[in-house]
């Protein structure tokens, strides 16, 4: 399994910028995929934003799209989450996640290694 670490939450007005930090210990995620995901409280855990570690290839969530983007650092093994013109409804607990698969990165039963989260509060 991949150790993972967020960094990088806080609280920030709406319109703000937030760049999430992941990194990964363990092994090198070359093959893998690492997936954002986000809980609200009292909401389910709902996808954010994917990337291939192979070949950079992201996906986001409609809800994201425009606003975040998803990168990595080979060298370092970490992961990032770039996100702009932050809403409230982006206030959550954001969690990176690893699988070694690349298909349904939407799903968070695919991912076998967890963060423990970062809190991201936007104020209005």
């Amino acid at each position: 399994q991949v150790r993972l670490v967020e960094s990088g939450g806080g609280l920030v007005e709406t319109g703000g910028s937030l760049r999430l930090s992941c990194a990964a210990s363990g092994r090198a995620l070359s093959s893998y995929v690492m997936g954002w995901f986000r809980q609200a409280p009292g909401k389910e855990r709902e996808f954010v934003a994917a990337i291939s570690w192979s070949d950079s290839s992201a996906f986001y969530a409609d809800t994201v799209k425009g606003r975040f983007t998803v990168a990595r650092d080979n060298a370092k093994n970490t992961g990032y989450l770039q996100m702009n013109r932050l809403k409230p409804e982006d206030t959550a607990v954001y969690y990176c996640a690893a699988t070694p698969g690349a298909d349904m990165v939407i799903h968070a039963d695919v991912y076998d290694s967890w963060g423990r989260g970062t809190q991201v509060t936007v104020s209005s």
